[in-house]
């Protein structure tokens, strides 16, 4: 039986406009970092993505280097696009990016003109589209001239191959110069994709999520649950399936006894709030509507349907906020490499 998404969906979701643009995004979104290469089944793949659009959420994130293999997501995703979402492509909000490692030689990774338009193309071409509405510059290039990098997100705008375009990981100086960039060459910059999380707060230490309060630029934020490690999944022990075993992105080091008893700690609260620990950290970026969006992952359609749950309460008192901070910066974990950002 072939399937068909629920009429209900977009009763679901809650939808945010992005920055001072005309575009709104669904405040969680799905990103297609993990479970979505060859390592998984086609079916989860699918199951996953049906239940998020069911769910009202209209925003697929990927990257031309989401695998593994990379481009293997971008490939599954293109399948999926072909035999579930048929027909729904205007309902459909669909990003990819470009900055990391893709091939041999000189020219496959960064920021330059060369790189960008190359890898938009090729990600067209394994999603099987004419355009991708956000095309991103997916990490600061500190070889190649930042005009050089903007004027190739000009250009991919201006030819038809994406709709908006945005940047990822910049830290706030360096976003306020690729903002001015775009501005005067017309094409404005619609979102920044940093990280960000209860322990990862480097976006209110570098002023970036100020910076892009003041020059009307959205924002979605990948990794809210600290890559897991706010979820229950690691409150006991570390599962044999999980990232931190996989070398998925996740250091096993920084599950350490103290840090994973103030996970404990933070779970409690969420507790107390009549929600899971993930609900709550999704809650929490989401809290005072400055971000736009919370990008998640999923390994199971369950995960997706838990993690929209969220939005039915995101509203934090004062106290809970406070003690939500003693716990949060006691774990102390700003866990990933922020090279780019703070450049």
């Amino acid at each position: 039986m072939n399937w068909i998404p629920d009429p209900q969906r977009y009763e679901k979701m809650k939808y945010n406009r992005c920055g001072k643009s005309g575009l709104k995004l669904p405040a969680i979104s799905l990103g297609l970092w993990h479970n979505f290469g060859d390592d998984t089944s086609h079916r989860t793949k699918q199951a996953i993505c049906r239940t998020a659009f069911d769910s009202g959420i209209t925003h697929f994130d990927l990257a031309n280097n989401y695998g593994p293999p990379p481009g293997s997501a971008e490939l599954a995703f293109g399948r999926i696009l072909r035999e579930d979402f048929a027909g729904c492509r205007d309902q459909l909000i669909i990003s990819s990016k470009a900055g990391y490692n893709m091939w041999e030689g000189p020219y496959g990774e960064w920021g330059s003109r060369k790189y960008l338009i190359a890898s938009c193309d090729q990600s067209l071409k394994r999603m099987g589209l004419d355009y991708v509405d956000i095309f991103y510059s997916h990490r600061f290039d500190p070889e190649t001239p930042l005009e050089e990098t903007m004027m190739a997100l000009d250009h991919i705008v201006r030819s038809g191959r994406a709709l908006y375009i945005g940047i990822s990981s910049y830290n706030s100086q360096r976003t306020r110069e690729a903002v001015k960039i775009l501005k005067e060459l017309g094409t404005p910059c619609l979102i920044h994709q940093p990280s960000y999380s209860m322990l990862n707060r480097w976006i209110e230490e570098d002023g970036l999520a100020d910076t892009l309060e003041e020059l009307g630029v959205g924002s979605i934020v990948f990794s809210p649950l600290a890559q897991g490690m706010l979820t229950d999944k690691y409150l006991k022990e570390i599962p044999e399936d999980s990232r931190a075993t996989k070398g998925k992105s996740l250091n096993p080091a920084f599950l350490s006894e103290e840090n994973l008893s103030n996970i404990r700690a933070l779970n409690a609260i969420a507790q107390h709030r009549g929600q899971t620990l993930a609900q709550m950290a999704i809650a929490w970026v989401l809290r005072g509507e400055r971000i736009t969006s919370a990008l998640i992952g999923a390994s199971k359609p369950e995960q997706v349907t838990d993690s929209v749950r969220a939005l039915e309460n995101l509203t934090f008192s004062k106290a809970e906020l406070a003690e939500i901070d003693q716990y949060a910066k006691d774990a102390s974990v700003n866990i990933w490499a922020r090279s780019a950002e703070l450049k």
